[in-house]
C-alpha cells in the first residue's frame, strides 16, 4: 500500500469517529485531523456538505476553524521572525483571523492602483508638505475614503480588506493604510507611539531610525492625523500631550515597528469581542497579538 492510499485511509477512518459521542474520542481525532493542516479543509468541506447531522456539521465547522486558525499562527509566527516585517501582509494576516478565505490579489490590484495615482502626483521637487497634501488629495478626496474613531462595535473597520471594500475605516486601520503608501512610495514618514492615536510622522529625508541616535522630535516636519489627512505642528501635538496629562519624550516620537503596530491593531481587534459569546474569539485573537512580543 503506497503513502497516499494509506493517507486517505486514515482519513476515512478519523472523518467516521467525527460524531463519536465520546468527547475524548473525538479530541483525539480532532488533534489527529489538525495535525493534517490546511490541505485537508478541502475534504471536511466535502464532507460538511454530505452530512446531516447538524452536531456534526458544528464539529465539521470546528476542526475548519482550527486549521485555519493554527495556519494562521504558524504564519504569523514567520512573519514576525522575519528581519523585515511587511505592514501590509502582518494587515492582511491580521484581516485573515475573520476572513479565512480570503483572495488577497484583488486588495493588492486596489493598493498598486491607489499607488499609482498618488505617484502620478509625485516628483522630486515637492516638500513633504506638498507630498502629504497629494496623499490626502487621492486618499480621502479622489478615493472618498473616510476614517472615525475606533468603535468596538464595528469590528470590519479594522480589516484592511473591508476599509477597502466599504472605503470606511477607523484610527488604526487608516493609519495601517496610510503608513503602507508612504512604504511603497518611499515617503520618509511612519505612526509614531503617540497613545491612544496613529498620527504619521513625516521625518527629514536624513533620519532612519536605525541608523539616528538623536532625538527624533528635531527630525520631524510635521504630523498627519490618517483618520482625516490633517497636518499638525508640534505644538498640536504638545496640546495634545498636555489635555491627556502626559509628558512627552523621545520615545513617542521614534517610528513605531511593523511588528508593534500589528499587534496594537491584534490588541484591539480583541476588544470587539468582549461579549461572553465572543470569548473564544478574543482569546484567540489576544493569543496572536502574544506571538509579537
Amino acid at each position: 500500500m503506497n503513502s497516499n492510499t494509506k493517507q486517505h485511509k486514515e482519513i476515512e477512518a478519523l472523518f467516521k469517529l467525527i460524531d463519536d459521542p465520546d468527547a475524548e474520542v473525538f479530541s483525539i481525532v480532532s488533534d489527529r485531523i489538525v495535525n493534517y493542516g490546511n490541505s485537508i479543509i478541502p475534504n471536511l468541506e466535502n464532507l460538511w456538505e454530505n452530512t446531516v447531522s447538524g452536531n456534526v456539521q458544528k464539529r465539521i465547522e470546528t476542526l475548519i476553524h482550527k486549521l485555519h486558525y493554527h495556519g494562521l499562527q504558524n504564519d504569523l509566527t514567520e512573519w514576525s521572525s522575519n528581519t523585515y516585517n511587511d505592514l501590509l501582509f502582518g494587515a492582511l494576516l491580521v484581516a485573515k483571523y475573520q476572513y479565512p478565505d480570503l483572495h488577497t490579489t484583488p486588495i493588492l490590484q486596489d493598493l498598486d492602483r491607489i499607488k499609482r495615482n498618488i505617484w502620478l502626483e509625485l516628483n522630486n521637487y515637492l516638500t513633504p508638505l506638498e507630498q502629504a497634501n497629494v496623499l490626502c488629495s487621492i486618499l480621502y478626496n479622489y478615493y472618498e475614503l473616510s476614517g472615525s474613531e475606533v468603535s468596538y462595535e464595528s469590528p470590519n473597520d479594522f480589516f484592511i480588506n473591508k476599509v477597502l471594500e466599504s472605503k470606511r475605516g477607523n484610527a488604526i486601520s487608516m493609519g495601517i493604510l496610510y503608513q503602507v503608501m508612504c512604504d511603497l512610495l518611499d515617503i520618509n514618514a511612519s505612526i509614531i507611539s503617540i497613545p491612544k492615536q496613529m498620527i504619521i510622522a513625516f521625518y527629514h529625508s536624513d533620519f532612519y531610525a536605525d541608523k539616528s541616535p538623536e532625538d527624533a522630535r528635531d527630525k520631524i516636519h510635521f504630523y498627519v492625523d490618517a483618520v482625516n489627512g490633517q497636518a499638525y505642528s508640534y505644538s498640536d501635538i504638545q496640546k495634545y500631550f498636555k489635555r491627556i496629562n502626559i509628558t512627552p519624550t523621545a520615545e513617542h516620537f521614534k517610528p513605531l515597528s511593523h511588528k508593534r503596530t500589528i499587534q496594537i491593531l491584534l490588541e484591539e481587534v480583541g476588544k470587539c469581542f468582549n461579549n461572553s459569546d465572543l470569548v473564544d474569539k478574543k482569546e484567540e485573537v489576544t493569543a496572536l497579538a502574544k506571538i509579537l512580543q
